[in-house]
C-alpha cells in the first residue's frame, strides 16, 4: 500500500484538484463554442478517454486487476448502476446545461448538492438536522435568491438540465457511499468500472442522438486535456489527498470550486456575476460549507470522489 502524504501535502494537491475541475468548465465552454463539439458527445469523448486510461491502471497493477476480478455480481451491478446515474446523467447533463447558459449559473445549481446530500443522510438516519445545517440551509437559500435575482442568462433548457444533473449528482452521492463501503475495492477500481460503464452509455446516447462527431485537432487537444488531466490525473490527486484530510476538510476545500468557477468564467468567458451575484456566490459557497460542517466530525475521512459526496468534477 502507498504511503499517505504529508498533511500540507495532501492540502496542496486538493486544492490543485478543485483548480483543475473548476477550469474544466471553461474549456468545457470553449469546446463547446469555439469547436462546435456537441454536449453528449463531447462527454462520451472526454470520459471514454479517461476510463481507457484508469482501466489499463487497473489492468496492469497486480493488486487491482485482482480486487477488480474478486467483485461479486451484485457489485458489479452496482458500479454500473453507479456509472448509468453519476457519469452517463450527471455529466452529460451537466454539459448540456453548459452549452445552453453560463457556467457560473449551472454551477450554483449544482453547488446544491452537498446540502441535499446532508439533508437526506439525515433523513435516511432519521437524525434531526444540526443547528449549523439549517442555518447553512437559509444561507445557501439566500445566497441563491441573489445570485438568481440578476440578468445571468439562465435558460429554460439550460435550467432543466442543470436540475436533472442535480437530482443525479445527489442520488449518485449517496450510490457511490454505499458502493466504497467495502475496504477490500480500492476506490480506483470503482472509479474505473463505474465510469466505464457511464462512458459507454454517454457513447451509444450520443451517437445515437448528434451522430458521429466531427472534431478538429484543437478540438482532440481539449479533450485529451480533460481527460487525462481533469478527470484521470484528478481523480487519482484526490483520492490520494483523502488519505489525510479528514472529510471537513475535503469538503471546505471542494466547496472552494464554487467561487473558483465564477471567477474563471469572469476572466475566461465574460460572464460577470456583478456585485450582487458575487455577494449570493459567497452566501451559498458558506452556507453549503456550514452544512457540510454539521456532519464533518462524524466522518472522519471520505475515501473517493463518489464516496464523499461533495464534488462535481468538472
Amino acid at each position: 500500500m502507498s504511503k499517505s502524504p504529508s498533511h500540507p501535502a495532501a492540502l496542496g494537491a486538493a486544492l490543485l484538484v478543485t483548480f483543475l475541475w473548476s477550469s474544466s468548465w471553461v474549456l468545457i465552454r470553449w469546446g463547446l463554442d469555439d469547436e462546435a463539439l456537441r454536449p453528449l458527445t463531447f462527454a462520451a469523448l472526454r470520459y471514454g478517454m479517461a476510463a481507457v486510461v484508469l482501466g489499463g491502471w487497473v489492468a496492469s497493477r497486480r493488486r487491482l486487476r485482482t480486487a477488480a476480478a474478486g467483485l461479486s455480481g451484485r457489485t458489479w451491478l452496482q458500479l454500473a448502476a453507479l456509472g448509468l446515474v453519476f457519469y452517463a446523467v450527471t455529466q452529460g447533463a451537466q454539459f448540456v446545461a453548459i452549452d445552453n447558459q453560463p457556467a457560473a449559473t449551472t454551477s450554483v445549481v449544482l453547488s446544491w448538492t452537498p446540502l441535499l446530500v446532508a439533508w437526506s443522510a439525515a433523513a435516511a438516519l432519521s437524525e434531526a438536522p444540526a443547528l449549523r445545517q439549517v442555518g447553512g440551509s437559509v444561507l445557501v437559500v439566500a445566497g441563491a435568491w441573489l445570485y438568481f435575482a440578476g440578468d445571468l442568462g439562465a435558460t429554460v433548457a439550460g435550467m432543466a438540465a442543470a436540475l436533472v444533473g442535480l437530482g443525479a449528482n445527489v442520488a449518485s452521492s449517496l450510490m457511490g457511499r454505499s458502493a466504497n463501503r467495502r475496504a477490500d475495492v480500492p476506490p480506483v477500481v470503482v472509479t474505473a468500472i463505474s465510469m466505464g460503464v457511464g462512458a459507454v452509455i454517454l457513447v451509444g446516447v450520443g451517437l445515437a442522438v448528434e451522430g458521429i462527431p466531427e472534431v478538429s485537432v484543437r478540438g482532440w487537444l481539449l479533450v485529451a486535456w480533460l481527460a487525462l488531466v481533469n478527470t484521470a490525473l484528478a481523480f487519482t490527486l484526490w483520492n490520494l489527498s483523502l488519505r489525510s484530510l479528514t472529510a471537513l476538510e475535503s469538503a471546505a476545500i471542494n466547496n472552494t470550486m464554487v467561487i473558483q468557477i465564477a471567477l474563471l468564467a469572469w476572466i475566461f468567458l465574460d460572464e460577470s456575476p456583478g456585485a450582487v451575484g458575487a455577494a449570493g456566490l459567497v452566501l451559498v459557497s458558506v452556507g453549503v460549507f456550514l452544512a457540510q460542517a454539521a456532519g464533518g466530525s462524524r466522518r472522519r475521512r471520505a475515501r473517493s470522489p463518489e464516496a464523499a459526496g461533495e464534488g462535481r468534477p468538472g
